[in-house]
């Protein structure tokens, strides 16, 4: 399959890296865009049959935008597995591990396939197995594993969240004690790069914790039934799994004494991959969330898989600590069906009036909604692409760093269906429904991928 082929749903890798300089676009870039859009996803240099879309290599996508103009580049993460595949000329290893099989002898470090970001001045991408990998920003040739001197070790998350007032990174990894054990550690980074707090603790079992959530007090960690088993795995079965007997389970500690605080809530079964956001409202903690009735992508623990996939609806979780450990009120917000949520980052870990997510415009289609949330308002402006057509995750960038909370622009890059190529739209905050104000065009596809973020330049 060449790069330019039009495969369902944009799933399947590219092949090759590029550079395109002065990108034809449709309407006007803002000239007050002025950076750079890096986006994460899998893109195995190798597929596999029945290859999970979790497992692909990592390949980040930078999308430069200056004085209304647009230039592009991409690059696969070199990882030691990238790299000891690309030497055999063939794919080494499979499934959830990059451990090596008797053919490959290199380190694990993971995939590197799921966000990218920028902290202590350094481009990290990053999956919640392993440590960060440091990019060059410029040309996105790989540095290597990032342990901040030694002070990091074992699983990352993917999802750390940016304390705006202070610059401290927080941060968590699951699995810390070896493949599919229950170990977790919860650790901070002040804005320079220096490990400020590493800590270990025990969830009630070994879960899939994708993202959780953090305030200006507290950190609060979703322990949910998508179950991983090492039992169940060399059984032969699924190494994760959906097992609504675990329960779901919140850790909730107080984000300046650490583990020491941790207290276990309790709730229905349910799944959440993403957050949106989460406060502190009085005494309470706030936390708005993509929740699912049950996993999309992971079989039940008998190997069966829910048909059709489930959904994820904007979900608020409030958690008064002095109730009780089975006091969390669920309220929805939204019935629009969708993932990727998206807030001002400015406002992380703060109040927040609105939020993005990638929509589902009718049932069997893709993501083809953009949603710009008026949570105060209780309201939301849409924009649905032509049929077939797909939206990656929204990233909001402020019109400037005074603008108020929520005026900028949303960028998203957008699968053409019909001519199997992409674009990176502009859509203005204050009118998403009118659709883009710049339409970048390139002239080939970027994959379905995971997670991106805006990163300014140097004024």
């Amino acid at each position: 399959m060449t790069d330019t082929a039009a495969p369902a749903r944009n799933m399947a890798p590219i092949t090759s890296e590029r550079v395109a300089l002065d990108l034809p676009i449709l309407g006007d870039v803002p000239h007050a865009l002025h950076g750079t859009l890096f986006r994460n996803g899998p893109n195995p240099q190798f597929p596999q049959a029945a290859q999970h879309w979790f497992t692909g290599d990592g390949m980040v996508h930078a999308f430069t935008l200056s004085d209304g103009r647009a230039s592009y580049r991409n690059a696969w993460v070199r990882t030691a597995k990238w790299k000891a595949e690309h030497r055999a000329g063939r794919a080494l290893v499979s499934g959830y591990t990059s451990q090596p099989s008797r053919e490959g002898d290199f380190v694990d470090e993971g995939v590197a396939n799921t966000n990218v970001i920028w902290h202590a001045n350094r481009l990290l991408a990053l999956e919640e197995g392993h440590l960060p990998i440091e990019l060059d920003p410029a040309s996105l040739e790989t540095r290597g594993v990032q342990d901040f001197g030694g002070r990091l070790c074992g699983p990352f998350t993917a999802h750390p969240k940016a304390d705006p007032i202070t610059g401290e990174l927080v941060f968590f990894g699951f699995s810390v004690d070896g493949e599919l054990t229950p170990g977790m550690r919860f650790g901070t980074m002040d804005a320079g790069g220096r490990v400020t707090r590493f800590e270990h603790f025990d969830a009630p079992f070994c879960s899939m914790v994708h993202d959780f959530a953090v305030t200006r007090r507290h950190v609060a960690f979703p322990v949910l039934p998508l179950g991983g088993s090492a039992a169940r795995q060399r059984r032969g079965g699924p190494p994760f799994a959906w097992d609504p007997a675990l329960g779901s389970h919140l850790g909730l500690i107080l984000r300046e004494q650490g583990v020491a605080s941790l207290r276990w809530f309790r709730m229905d079964p349910c799944y959440v991959f993403h957050v949106l956001n989460a406060w502190d409202d009085g005494g309470c903690v706030v936390i708005d969330v993509m929740q699912y009735d049950e996993p999309p992508l992971f079989p039940h623990v008998d190997g069966t898989m829910r048909l059709p996939a489930p959904e994820a609806r904007l979900v608020r979780w409030t958690i008064d600590p002095d109730a009780g450990t089975d006091a969390i009120r669920q309220q929805p917000l939204d019935d629009t069906p969708g993932e990727f949520p998206r807030i001002d980052d400015r406002r992380s870990g703060l109040r927040h009036r609105f939020g993005a997510i990638a929509g589902r415009s009718r049932p069997g289609a893709g993501l083809d909604r953009l949603v710009w949330l008026d949570l105060a308002q209780g309201s939301r402006r849409c924009f649905d692409l032509p049929a077939g057509d797909g939206l990656s995750e929204p990233v909001f960038v402020p019109r400037d760093e005074a603008a108020a909370e929520g005026d900028g622009w949303l960028l998203a890059t957008i699968w053409r269906a019909g001519e199997g190529r992409s674009d990176l739209a502009v859509f203005d905050t204050g009118d998403v429904a009118q659709g883009p104000v710049a339409t970048i065009r390139l002239p080939h596809r970027v994959p379905a991928g995971f997670h991106g973020n805006w990163v300014q330049a140097a004024p």
